[in-house]
């Protein structure tokens, strides 16, 4: 028999949110946190808006010997597994060193951390640079400090597809439970709004360059320009649900279906592939179609990737065959840590019986899409796809349904 996997902890750091209570507050009421970059000067450059973390101070949440070795990424991250295993009653100290693991996402690492240290070679000389460089700045940096910080021994990694990392982290946590491990922590975090990270981000093209933060990034809207990127996530505490059960643990639901497919190369004539992960996905969970109650979409925020969404979901549920939104208008593209985010979102819906809102949009009617507008929408969710895309052609899908 399939070891069912569940999630029972969940911790977010948002730009609408610090907290899964803020967060989802902020996320029903429509609030959005996009906004002109404070972190640097963005004059001088053709895109200046984010969706910056605020009021988020480490040295409130964390022992100060961490600050100096860390950055700010890992930060938002140690201080999200905290508040998720808090959230699973979920304590380190009893259960087995090698019965926990962690498995995250990254796209980018510590580049703020890495920024400074170049800085410090470059205009004091090496005996400046911090040894916490070897690291710092690392993409698997999250999953060491995570497994370090909670005397976790057991399958540890880190997973680098871009913004379809975090399904993907947490599909290989659930090989791992299946496998034997009884929880792991997975999601991601990402956090690079400094002008190192900002060039680099900057490189896809794909950008938005309008200064008016509600205007700036509309998915599936005729006039899409592109996207805004941001910063935080979410950590998942997930679970064997026997073992979560045996606990008393409370569970937000259920890890029943993956699937992950690459692009073919541009001007190969072949298909995108992102129909052919939700197709995997929902073959992998046992459920067609009918049985999906809410798309959580990617979202690219540019007409060229819209539409290749719009016809993957046209395609497997027909032309406005099922509630389609996109809650991270009110937090930029997270990179890594979007998708985790709305696996949040997700497991929500189904406790709480809403879809939250797309904001901003004035949607393509081209796209046939049931995009839910505005405000949240009243419905029974039992059944969540989350979808995911990353620059490379990476995608994945997942489905997550509420418990028995």
């Amino acid at each position: 028999m399939t070891t069912s996997v569940v999630v029972t902890g969940l911790g977010v750091a948002a730009p609408n949110g610090l907290g899964v209570q803020d967060y989802w507050s902020a996320t029903l009421s429509g609030k959005h946190g996009l906004g002109r970059v404070t972190r640097f000067d963005p004059s001088d450059y053709p895109s200046r808006l984010a969706g910056e973390i605020p009021g988020f101070v480490a040295e409130n949440h964390l022992p100060s010997r961490l600050l100096p070795q860390t950055d700010r990424v890992t930060r938002l991250a140690l201080v999200a597994t905290d508040w998720a295993l808090k959230d699973a009653d979920a304590d380190p100290a009893k259960f087995a060193e090698f019965d926990m693991g962690v498995i995250t996402a990254s796209a980018a690492g510590g580049f703020e951390f890495g920024q400074g240290e170049l800085q410090n070679l470059w205009s004091r000389g090496s005996q400046y640079v911090s040894a916490y460089q070897s690291f710092a700045w690392f993409y698997a940096v999250n999953s060491g400090q995570i497994s370090i910080r909670n005397g976790m021994k057991g399958p540890a990694g880190v997973v680098v597809s871009e913004g379809a990392g975090g399904l993907d982290a947490v599909a290989q946590a659930r090989r791992q439970i299946r496998k034997g491990t009884p929880l792991i922590v997975t999601g991601a975090v990402d956090a690079s709004i400094c002008p190192w990270g900002w060039v680099a981000q900057l490189t896809t093209g794909k950008l938005s360059t309008s200064d008016e933060p509600a205007r700036a990034y509309l998915p599936f809207d005729r006039d899409a320009r592109g996207y805004v990127p941001g910063e935080g996530g979410a950590i998942l505490i997930t679970e064997d649900a026997g073992t979560a059960r045996a606990r008393g643990a409370k569970i937000y639901g259920e890890i029943a279906g993956y699937g992950a497919t690459i692009d073919p190369r541009p001007g190969s004539g072949r298909p995108p592939a992102l129909r052919k992960a939700v197709e995997i996905a929902l073959g992998d969970a046992g459920v067609d179609a009918r049985d999906v109650d809410v798309v959580f979409a990617d979202g690219a925020g540019d007409a060229a990737g819209d539409l290749v969404e719009a016809r993957a979901i046209n395609d497997v549920f027909g032309e406005r065959g099922v509630p389609v939104t996109v809650p991270k208008t009110m937090t930029g593209r997270l990179y890594s840590g979007g998708a985790p985010l709305d696996l949040a979102a997700a497991l929500l819906s189904m406790g709480d019986g809403v879809i939250p809102p797309t904001v901003h949009i004035d949607p393509c009617a081209d796209y046939h899409l049931d995009l839910v507008l505005g405000r949240p929408r009243q419905a029974e969710v039992t059944c969540a796809l989350v979808l995911a895309r990353g620059n490379g052609g990476f995608n994945s899908a997942m489905v997550v349904r509420r418990p028995a």
